[in-house]
């Protein structure tokens, strides 16, 4: 098994966070932040920016690390460190770009997380860093 790294990014706009519903993938309606695989050489605030962009069509600004999780999914074999980010929304409207992997976009209460949530997800609220103080 080989371990991998995931830039995850919790975007803020008037006090909600953005999340996106998971579909066609392992852990399959659950809902996460935007993010995927840092890319060799690539800063995490650039993998933030990035995947954040691929995937939401939105800009982002003061960007910064929060925590690292530690993902391990027994039943699919996958291990995964997560480094998750904080960013506030900048401009332009969310899109589903890759409507293969996303069902839904939406903003959310720190305290209103749908549910489930995916697993780094749930890692990072045991460990919660509030960006809204």
């Amino acid at each position: 098994m080989v371990t991998k790294v995931w830039v995850w990014v919790m975007i803020i706009k008037d006090n909600k966070v953005l999340l996106w519903k998971r579909k066609n993938s392992h852990w399959d309606g659950s809902w996460s932040f935007p993010g995927w695989h840092l890319e060799f050489k690539e800063s995490w605030e650039d993998c933030a920016t990035r995947e954040t962009m691929e995937e939401t069509w939105i800009h982002i600004k003061n960007i910064s690390f929060c925590t690292a999780t530690n993902d391990i999914f027994d039943l699919e074999n996958k291990h995964y460190v997560t480094i998750m980010m904080s960013a506030k929304y900048d401009y332009w409207e969310v899109r589903i770009m890759e409507p293969e992997k996303f069902e839904a976009w939406n903003w959310f209460e720190r305290d209103n997380f749908p549910k489930p949530l995916f697993v780094p997800i749930e890692n990072f609220i045991k460990k919660w860093h509030n960006p809204f103080k």
